[in-house]
């Protein structure tokens, strides 16, 4: 991830936006949860967020699906994020792909004020398509980490989130009853 130069050389410059995107079941919340607990036992100032709408396990936590936590403050939008802490040095957001459009802004301004932000969210829908703020995010990103979750029908690298049940809307919270992750073969041969 970071050698120490590296994160030195860049908090004297200024802050920085690191994505941590893949398909569900992947990890990026438990990278999330690590890098901000990491922040919290260097007694950083840290702020965690999330869309208001994540109420899956907890309407305050960040939570993965492993069921690590840590305490977050849901919002409606993204620009509330500004409103939060003066002396923050680090902004964590979980689920960034149910943000709005000016979430790739509001992480820019942040980071112009010398906050490292780390953001965790979807890169792909459903469908396999962009998901919401997510490729802006990447585009500006500083560092962006993709994880892979395993393929439930041939135990390969998933990438794609494939959808269960029969619903054609881009935002469908859910699980494990909902979605399962597949590699691209097996998401192709969706039978």
């Amino acid at each position: 991830m970071f050698n120490d130069d590296r994160l030195r050389r860049r908090n004297e410059f200024g802050g920085s936006i690191e994505v941590i995107c893949g398909s569900m079941f992947s990890g990026k919340t438990e990278e999330l949860i690590r890098r901000l607990r990491r922040a919290q036992i260097a007694k950083l100032q840290v702020e965690i967020f999330k869309p208001k709408t994540d109420t899956r396990y907890d309407e305050n936590a960040v939570v993965s699906h492993d069921l690590n936590s840590i305490n977050s403050t849901p919002v409606d939008h993204s620009s509330s994020i500004l409103l939060y802490g003066s002396n923050t040095q680090i902004v964590g957001i979980d689920e960034a792909q149910f943000f709005d459009d000016e979430l790739p802004d509001v992480c820019v301004k942040l980071a112009n004020k010398g906050v490292r932000v780390i953001i965790a969210g979807l890169d792909m829908d459903f469908e396999g398509k962009p998901f919401g703020p997510i490729p802006s995010l990447l585009a500006i990103a500083e560092d962006v980490t993709k994880v892979h979750a395993v393929c439930v029908r041939c135990g390969g690298p998933a990438l794609f989130s494939y959808r269960l049940v029969e619903n054609k809307n881009q935002f469908l919270l859910g699980e494990k009853e909902n979605y399962e992750p597949r590699c691209r073969v097996c998401y192709n041969n969706n039978d």
